[in-house]
């Protein structure tokens, strides 16, 4: 199903590579303008070449969702958009609680959460005046259930979660829907490396003997899925693991 005309801009953050630039693509394909936006611009201004020279709509914004004076900036642009995508987050170390950096847990709270803060209220305004909105949190499986050495990320992700929750209460009878999908275990280019700071091993570690971890482009088609749906329907909680996973602590492995 085409978007309707006042609501085909998509902004997607975090989409320079992984869950985000996968739904970049799977949005442009059903119809969207999408806006890209990360804080590496060459990766985004790749993406964007790519999808407008097969036929697509899409524009490249460097940003830093933590930045909330870059957000403002960037949402003045905008009247009315249709979609907000918030993917941009990720986990930093698997240290105890006991041992793990402050740091560490900070900078994930405030990227998972402030973030999708910042972008949420800034477009808030124009999803209201498409008549048609719909803002995606892309939270976890991990905003659910706790497990060793996932500490801070673990609470960033609740956070997320009670975010998405408590807007979707706060903004009942606006025409704008919150969605949130919850992936488990997604095997991407980037998050278990950035996670163990690109040790190779470590982040290979973490989908060792699991055949068929979640993709990219299977959270990817579940989001674009929800946003289609007809505008009175609201996919409030979508939780997606790969079938080997029955839960954070319990993984079918074959070694």
């Amino acid at each position: 199903m085409s978007p309707a005309a006042a609501s085909r801009i998509a902004v997607v953050t975090g989409a320079s590579s992984g869950i985000g630039a996968a739904t970049a693509r799977q949005l442009a394909a059903a119809g969207y303008r999408v806006v890209l936006t990360a804080r590496r611009k060459d990766r985004i201004e790749a993406l964007a070449e790519e999808l407008n020279a097969t036929g697509h709509q899409a524009t490249a914004y460097a940003l830093d969702v933590t930045d909330r004076a870059a957000v403002d900036e960037f949402a003045g642009a905008f009247k009315t958009i249709g979609v907000l995508v918030n993917n941009a987050g990720g986990a930093l170390g698997a240290d105890s609680v006991a041992t793990g950096d402050p740091a560490d847990w900070r900078q994930m709270y405030e990227t998972n959460v402030i973030g999708t803060l910042n972008v949420t209220q800034a477009l808030l305004p124009a999803l209201t005046a498409s008549g048609d909105g719909t803002v995606v949190v892309l939270s976890s499986t991990a905003g659910f259930s706790t497990y060793e050495g996932g500490g801070g990320y673990v609470a960033a992700k609740h956070g997320e979660h009670v975010l998405a929750e408590t807007l979707r209460l706060e903004i009942v009878g606006t025409p704008v829907r919150v969605i949130e999908v919850a992936p488990g275990m997604v095997k991407t280019d980037e998050f278990a490396l950035t996670r163990f700071g690109g040790d190779e091993e470590k982040a290979a570690k973490v989908y060792a003997g699991v055949a068929e971890p979640l993709t990219a482009e299977d959270v990817a088609d579940t989001i674009t899925w929800a946003i289609t749906r007809p505008s009175h329907v609201n996919i409030d909680l979508l939780v997606v693991r790969p079938r080997a996973q029955a839960s954070n602590a319990k993984v079918h492995r074959e070694l």
